[in-house]
């Protein structure tokens, strides 16, 4: 096979094809010199010789009978390779296979994603919920939503959603601990972190005039989970840093308060990452897709991360 020209192999089922080194010539844009040597060529590297010709007409040897069939097969599976990468181009197909964080997967991706297979019946999916960093490329993830700030690495991203981080804590604790008035008090109150976050005890506030303070958060517990985070929070094991989504309902309803209400946090964001710089059909329309259920405005940026 080191010695073999592919190319050549084109040349010689289009030749058997055409039936002349002329209709050849003038399927393939060449000289009928030119398909006369690569024929001369093909035939030198196999060893043996494949077609036989007159100046009336030309027939095809036992062995290149045969290998003209093979080599018809060889194309023919190359065109349909060809052919059905384009479809996954252009259509959305096959498995999506994408990571999520636990809460904003369960509450945001999944019912998203039921809507998406809805509309393309030609696509499965496989969601993975997990607050850790997924490994796109060793856990051969199509794509993976993440929240926070984006590592540096070869991926790229697209910007769905900002949200809030609200400072809570349950009425049970408060009323066991007190309220705390301002940034520097927290140091004397028990918190639930967050421990996959890059600095989960220290966080800076923002007050209405712009003066910053940064704090550091006292741990009385940990958590890979912000599902855990935020059970915790409920069950008043601490004060704790969570996304506005996920704790809307338990402040409407009481069951947890927001604290310094005078103060802001950084503001976070998701954004869907996938490898390679031509995403699928399946991956580029299901980004589409999720963008336009949670940030409709918005238009749509993809950079490097």
């Amino acid at each position: 096979m080191d010695g073999i020209n592919l190319n050549r192999l084109a040349v010689f089922v289009a030749l058997v094809r055409a039936g002349s080194f002329t209709a050849a010539a003038a399927q393939l844009g060449l000289t009928k010199a030119m398909v006369s040597q690569h024929l001369a060529r093909l035939e030198q590297e196999l060893g043996v010789t494949l077609l036989v010709r007159s100046t009336r007409c030309m027939a095809l040897t036992e062995a290149g009978a045969a290998f003209h069939a093979d080599c018809a097969r060889i194309l023919g599976e190359a065109e349909a390779a060809i052919e059905r990468v384009g479809e996954n181009r252009e259509t959305p197909r096959g498995t999506l296979r994408l990571a999520a964080p636990v809460n904003y997967g369960a509450a945001v991706v999944a019912p998203a994603l039921a809507g998406f297979l809805r509309l393309h019946p030609q696509v499965q999916a496989e969601l993975v919920l997990d607050d850790g960093i997924s490994d796109l490329i060793g856990g051969r993830f199509d794509l993976a939503i993440r929240g926070g700030p984006l590592r540096d690495s070869g991926l790229r991203a697209v910007r769905l959603a900002g949200f809030r981080q609200l400072l809570v804590a349950a009425p049970a604790y408060l009323a066991a601990r007190g309220t705390p008035r301002r940034p520097q008090e927290l140091a004397a109150h028990d918190a639930v972190v967050l421990s996959v976050l890059s600095s989960p005890l220290r966080w800076n506030f923002t007050a209405r005039d712009g003066t910053q303070q940064r704090v550091r958060l006292t741990p009385r517990a940990q958590a890979d989970s912000a599902a855990a985070v935020h059970a915790m929070a409920l069950a008043g094991a601490g004060l704790a840093v969570l996304p506005d989504f996920m704790v809307e309902a338990d402040l409407q309803a009481g069951r947890l308060k927001p604290l310094l209400p005078a103060q802001r946090l950084p503001e976070g964001s998701f954004h869907a990452v996938y490898p390679g710089h031509a995403p699928s059909a399946k991956v580029r329309t299901f980004i589409d897709h999720l963008r336009a259920g949670i940030a409709p405005t918005p238009r749509r940026q993809s950079t490097m991360l």
